[in-house]
C-alpha cells in the first residue's frame, strides 16, 4: 500500500520527514510552489505511486482532501485526516480561516505576504511543540511566506469524494471539534495524545497507528 502524507502548505515536507522514512511512503513538496487549491492537488496527484493509495492529511491540509480524491487516477484506498481541519460535505468549503481569524491575519501582511508560520508566537511555544532542536530548525527552514489570499480560497468538495473510507486521527485538544465531527460522519476516530506536531515527537507510534488505521480502512473499500 502506498501512503502519501501532505503536510499543512505553512509548512514543508520535514514536518513529516521522520513518519515517511518509518511507512516509505511519499511527501508531496507543497511549499515549493504557490498555495493555489489546483497547485496542490495536482502535485499530491503526481507524487501517489503505483496501486491502491492511502492519504493522510495534516492540520489544514485536510481541507484539499475531497479535491484529490477526485482527481486521483488510481484508486484511494483510505482518508485518514490527523489533527486536522475537516472539508465540508457539501459544496465548496469557503475559506480556510473563519472571518474574524482572516481580518487578525490581515494584519500580519508585509509586502503582500505572511511571515512564516512559527514566528507567529513566541519562540518558546514552538519549543514545546517540537522539543528536538535539529528537527525544529528543519522545519523552520522550509517554511514557505503564504499570500493572504491562500485562507480566502473556496475549495471544491466534489460530491460522493467521502465513499472512500475515511478515519480521523487526533492528537491535541484543539482539533477535538474536528474528531467529534469525523465520528459523527460515521469514520474511523482514534486519539493519540500529543500536541498538534506529534509525529515529529513520537513517529514511530504515530506510523504504528496509520499503518493500523490504513490497514483498517482499506479493509473497508
Amino acid at each position: 500500500m502506498n501512503y502519501v502524507l501532505v503536510h499543512s502548505p505553512l509548512l514543508g515536507p520535514a514536518s513529516w520527514a521522520p513518519v515517511a522514512a518509518l511507512l516509505d511512503a511519499a511527501v508531496p513538496a507543497l511549499h515549493e510552489m504557490p498555495p493555489s487549491g489546483q497547485a496542490i492537488v495536482e502535485r499530491v496527484v503526481a507524487s501517489a505511486g503505483e496501486g491502491p493509495v492511502i492519504l493522510v492529511a495534516h492540520s489544514n491540509a485536510g481541507y484539499f482532501m475531497p479535491a484529490v480524491v477526485g482527481a486521483m487516477p488510481r484508486r484511494v484506498a483510505a482518508c485518514v485526516f490527523v489533527d486536522a481541519s475537516l472539508p465540508a460535505r457539501t459544496g465548496p468549503t469557503t475559506g480556510i480561516v473563519a472571518p474574524g481569524a482572516l481580518d487578525r491575519l490581515r494584519d500580519r501582511v508585509v509586502d503582500g505576504l505572511l511571515p512564516p508560520w512559527t514566528t507567529w508566537w513566541p519562540g518558546a511555544d514552538f519549543a514545546e511543540l517540537v522539543p528536538d532542536p535539529l528537527i525544529r530548525r528543519a522545519v523552520e527552514a522550509e517554511q514557505p511566506r503564504i499570500p493572504l489570499w491562500y485562507y480566502e480560497q473556496r475549495l471544491p468538495v466534489p460530491a460522493g469524494w467521502d465513499a472512500v473510507p475515511c478515519g480521523y486521527l487526533r492528537f491535541s485538544a484543539h482539533y477535538a471539534p474536528a474528531a467529534a465531527q469525523a465520528e459523527d460522519r460515521g469514520w474511523l476516530v482514534e486519539h493519540l495524545p500529543g500536541q498538534h506536531l506529534h509525529q515529529l515527537v513520537d513517529p514511530r507510534a504515530v506510523a504504528d497507528r496509520l499503518t493500523a488505521m490504513g490497514t483498517a480502512l482499506s479493509g473497508r473499500s
